[in-house]
């Protein structure tokens, strides 16, 4: 098994960033994901509305995790029967 045959990974840190659009047209928001300690990054474009949500979120839950392939995050992990 390699670090690449992983395709889902938990999320370990993140970054939001803002860059200016051109004049009179909106800001671009993108939101960097570090997976498994920096064994895989991603980074995914985000509407302002997202990346307050997602602000949120990911602030709040301890365990999320991020599907490669589907491009999903999965917020909290709860055992079955809870």
């Amino acid at each position: 098994m390699t670090d690449d045959s992983l395709r889902v990974r938990q999320v370990t840190h993140y970054q939001f960033s803002w860059a200016a659009g051109g004049a009179g047209e909106d800001g671009l928001w993108t939101l960097q994901l570090v997976l498994d300690e920096g064994a895989w990054e991603e980074v995914l474009t985000v509407s302002a509305d997202d990346a307050d949500n997602l602000q949120d979120v990911l602030t709040n839950t301890t365990n999320v995790f991020y599907d490669i392939d589907r491009r999903v995050l999965m917020f909290g992990v709860t055992k079955t029967g809870d």
